[in-house]
């Protein structure tokens, strides 16, 4: 009995050790794949439209892909924001669109059209704060957001004009696509200088973060 107990628990170490064998391997060749993209499709990653947040010139590119109605988003935002002070000149973060949630399109138009009264970072900001009041998911009341604007100076009547503009179904498009070609499938992804961190925390995020930094500002 004790054998076949031994024998049932080395097989299950084996098939486990195949399977983050397998995971490593399948991880190690998606970032082959995103290296090869980083290369020739540069911009998968960046559109010429994509907000930006820090100074141009900074070699260590942080993109991160969101949707303004996801919890996880909102709450990983004043972290990205301290990554940026705390390394600024070296970092500039790149933000792209994963309209994942039932109300994100519109409310990514929304930011799309505060951008033109150079209210982009400011509407982003009170969005976030104000999330759980139009974003809930048991309860989203996504017509509140034409009542939290005007809080920051802008015009809501003009916001809404812009919001018509076809050019932002045209770029909503573009988003969705890249999101495709890159496979992410939730939210917020990172890539930093194209490479995925070694997890999904916050300090996976941090270690990339520095070991890029660290090559690019020896």
């Amino acid at each position: 009995m004790n054998d076949k107990k031994y024998q049932y628990i080395a097989i299950a170490a084996f098939v486990l050790g195949l399977f983050f064998l397998g995971a490593k391997l399948y991880k190690g060749q998606k970032q082959d794949a995103l290296n090869e993209m980083v290369k020739k499709e540069e911009q998968v990653f960046i559109r010429d439209y994509s907000p930006r947040m820090g100074d141009p010139k900074a070699k260590v590119v942080l993109v991160e892909f969101f949707d303004p109605e996801c919890e996880s988003c909102r709450a990983v935002y004043p972290g990205v924001k301290e990554i940026l002070k705390e390394y600024q000149g070296k970092v500039q973060l790149v933000l792209r669109y994963a309209p994942f949630h039932g109300n994100s399109k519109e409310v990514i138009k929304a930011l799309e059209a505060a951008k033109k009264q150079d209210k982009y970072w400011q509407a982003l900001e009170v969005l976030f704060a104000t999330q759980p009041q139009w974003g809930s998911h048991h309860n989203p009341r996504v017509e509140l957001i034409y009542e939290i604007l005007p809080k920051i100076g802008i015009d809501i009547q003009k916001l809404r004009e812009d919001m018509k503009d076809p050019g932002l179904d045209s770029l909503l498009e573009q988003e969705m696509a890249d999101l495709q070609r890159l496979g992410v499938k939730g939210t917020p992804t990172f890539y930093v200088n194209g490479q995925l961190p070694q997890g999904y925390s916050y300090q996976a995020l941090r270690e990339l973060l520095n070991q890029e930094i660290t090559k690019a500002y020896p």
